[in-house]
């Protein structure tokens, strides 16, 4: 099949349901949809046998409410289309009921309190947004998650909730500007970072397998000094996976465009085409699965983890986010005057100001105990929010705040001196890769996310901001007797006020730490100190202003936040526990014995034999022996202490500051061990055995 035949052919898309629905059916279920109106149950009773045929003509039995709870991946509960008939067999049913709402159990999610152990009823509900799709022998439905009591308890709900949020406020600034505007689309566009690692080499690592990071491993060799293995020629195994990878992808109408190696030995991105917020989420989890699933199949394994390796690049998830009209008019394009497109730098300053009054909310968007590796670390951005716009609009944004006029820079054909070549017009402005939020051309890049999370809550926060800011505006706007003249005096007076955020440089350098510092900009270095401001008195009104999430929500889901940054390190300091006892330290002993062994059979044969360099190593190992065991049982006690800590804040504040660094201390001491160790009596691969296992 041609890869055009294969895109969405496990898809129920509008061309399949114009194919399968009745007309009057297909018409009726679009206006809801656009008119954000509910199914009613006899629609949806069509629109299920429609899907349920569809499905069975595909091989499916089953059918699932596929739903993404606070666990950061998605969930699933199976049931047959059987149903007894009275002949003793079966006959293949789904009703409008199953499709509209299912029931999973709510107790054993994270829900931050909202739910006890013995309240277990929860509600999955019908996204008519989204589209079905077929995967496993199954009809997948994409669903909201609920508590019986009506809390929210997934990450689709409040992303829904922002988008309409953001699309009320931007529709409203439009009419000002005399535009007939009925719907604004957030758009986001996940680049996607991962490692391949041969399974027979991650299998031998029960740190990757219980963590899906090392939690040991001193430097190989060759790391990514030579940057021989960004944008190089892929090899024939990866480009295998690949390809299968994208055809999988394809079938499930996810626009997977980019592929490429990245800057760290055995790592490698997929980018995909734009699409709306929510759809856009949807696909990265299925992205994220489907990239392990078809690594198994390759005999390799998918790395997911912000920081599976020490010493080289961590994986990362850039966010270009952008939003639309529903004409397709993109509210971030400059224009070829964008010094005079009022329009667009009202819409500049909006970003400006939500971005300087809530990068709280955004460092929060992106907390996590596996990011914590990568911010910061001259890999990725710091983890102080910035903005980046580039030489032509920070350009005009000081000369709006200055009250002068720009002076446009000439736009210049790039010439490479060889008479064959071609020539093209230069872009008006650099790109930098180390701000956090940089503006791209036509869209804002947030490149704090780590490569495993879910891209629902960066763009709920951002949505939610924007409609916020716009929402402001808005009710100025409304009131002004001269519309252009307010419209400018506003966009200069935001951005006089918010344009400390506004930072081109090198976000690597002392020196932005320091002016940071100085302009009141904030510096949460580590997950613990970000997630409480969450539920900061100005947080928690903006999420309830624009119906996003309810107080308890904000405070539900900060305790979620915090409790999975516990368990996480807790995980992993009882990870390291049992390898640095179990294995490293029974294996260093076995090197210690047969050292000392050499030693003294070499002098009782004759004590004129120089052992001194023999001596020297067994002396160092001997003492790296007994650094490890005393450290290793430093971070017992340090595990033990923090696990009777009740308070989740001040519980994540002990992981953080006292195991994570007791972590840190034997992983020094056991990687100094590995260098000084014989290779056969080390029990796990090396650096080097993992980076490039994949031939």
């Amino acid at each position: 099949m041609s890869t055009s035949e294969i895109f969405g052919s496990n898809v129920f898309n509008d061309a399949v349901m114009q194919e399968k629905l009745p007309k009057a059916t297909y018409k009726e279920l679009k206006q809801c949809i656009a008119n954000n109106k509910s199914i009613p149950l006899d629609l949806a009773q069509v629109v299920a046998n429609a899907m349920k045929d569809w499905a069975i003509e595909k091989g499916c039995t089953h059918y699932t409410h596929w739903f993404q709870p606070m666990t950061g991946i998605t969930a699933e509960k199976h049931d047959a289309f059987i149903q007894p008939s009275s002949d003793g067999k079966v006959i293949m049913e789904f009703s409008g009921k199953e499709l509209v709402k299912g029931e999973p159990d709510a107790s054993s999610f994270p829900s931050g309190g909202i739910r006890a152990t013995f309240e277990a009823r929860g509600y999955t509900a019908w996204d008519p947004t989204a589209f079905a799709f077929v995967k496993d022998s199954s009809l997948y439905i994409p669903t909201v998650f609920c508590s019986y009591t009506g809390e929210v308890l997934d990450k689709k709900t409040p992303l829904l909730k922002s988008m309409q949020a953001v699309s009320t406020q931007a529709c409203r600034i439009l009419k000002l500007f005399g535009k007939d505007v009925d719907k604004v689309t957030s758009e986001v566009g996940p680049e996607q970072e991962y490692f391949l690692v041969d399974k027979s080499v991650y299998e031998k690592r029960p740190d990757l397998v219980f963590t899906g990071r090392t939690l040991f491993g001193a430097p190989a060799p060759k790391g990514q000094e030579l940057e021989d293995h960004y944008f190089g020629a892929i090899k024939e195994r990866v480009a295998s996976y690949m390809k299968e990878l994208d055809e999988e992808l394809w079938k499930l109408g996810i626009y997977a465009k980019t592929k490429h190696n990245e800057v760290a030995p055995a790592q490698h991105e997929l980018a995909p085409i734009y699409g709306d917020s929510n759809t856009a989420t949807d696909h990265n989890q299925l992205t994220m699965e489907i990239m392990k699933k078809v690594a198994s199949r390759h005999d390799m394994v998918c790395l997911l983890h912000e920081k599976p390796f020490k010493g080289v690049n961590g994986s990362g998830k850039h966010n270009n986010w952008s939003m639309s009209t529903s004409s397709g008019e993109g509210l971030f394009k400059p224009g070829d005057t964008p010094e005079e497109n009022l329009q667009f730098l009202l819409f500049l300053a909006a970003t400006i100001k939500g971005v300087d009054e809530y990068q709280d909310l955004l460092r929060v968007s992106v907390a996590t105990a596996g990011n914590d590796h990568r911010l910061g670390a001259n890999e990725a951005p710091p983890a102080i929010v910035s903005m980046f716009l580039g030489d032509e609009l920070a350009g005009i944004v000081d000369a709006i705040a200055e009250g002068r006029s720009y002076s446009k820079r000439a736009k210049c054909a790039f010439e490479l001196g060889v008479d064959v070549l071609p020539t093209f017009i230069k872009d008006t402005t650099d790109r930098n890769r180390t701000s956090p939020f940089a503006f791209t051309g036509n869209k804002f890049e947030f490149r704090m996310l780590g490569s495993s999370l879910s891209i629902a809550g960066p763009n709920i926060i951002l949505n939610t901001m924007m409609a916020e800011e716009l929402e402001e505006f808005a009710d100025i706007l409304e009131k002004a007797s001269d519309f252009t003249s307010a419209v400018k005096d506003l966009i200069k007076k935001t951005i006089i006020e918010h344009r400390r955020i506004i930072f081109n440089g090198n976000g690597y350098s002392d020196e932005w730490v320091k002016e940071a510092e100085k302009r009141g900009l904030l510096n949460i270095k580590s997950t613990p100190e970000a997630i409480p401001l969450f539920k900061a008195e100005k947080n928690i009104k903006l999420f309830e202003k624009h119906g996003v999430f309810t107080p308890a929500e904000v405070i539900s889901r900060t305790e979620i936040l915090l409790e999975n940054y516990s368990k996480i390190i807790d995980i992993e300091a009882n990870t390291m526990i049992e390898m640095t006892k179990k294995e490293v330290l029974p294996a260093e002993l076995e090197y210690i014995k047969e050292l000392a062994k050499t030693i003294s059979k070499a002098t009782s044969i004759c004590d004129c034999i120089d052992m001194s360099s023999e001596k020297e190593q067994l002396k160092t190992v001997t003492d790296l022996y007994n650094k490890a065991y005393k450290a290793v049982n430093e971070l017992i006690a340090a595990v033990d202490e923090a696990q009777g800590i009740s308070d989740g804040e001040a519980q994540a504040l002990a992981f953080r500051k006292s195991v994570f660094e007791k972590m840190e201390e034997l992983r020094t001491y056991v990687d100094a061990m590995e260098v000084n160790t014989a290779k056969k009596y080390w029990p796990y691969p090396s650096y080097g055995d993992m980076l490039f296992s994949v031939k």
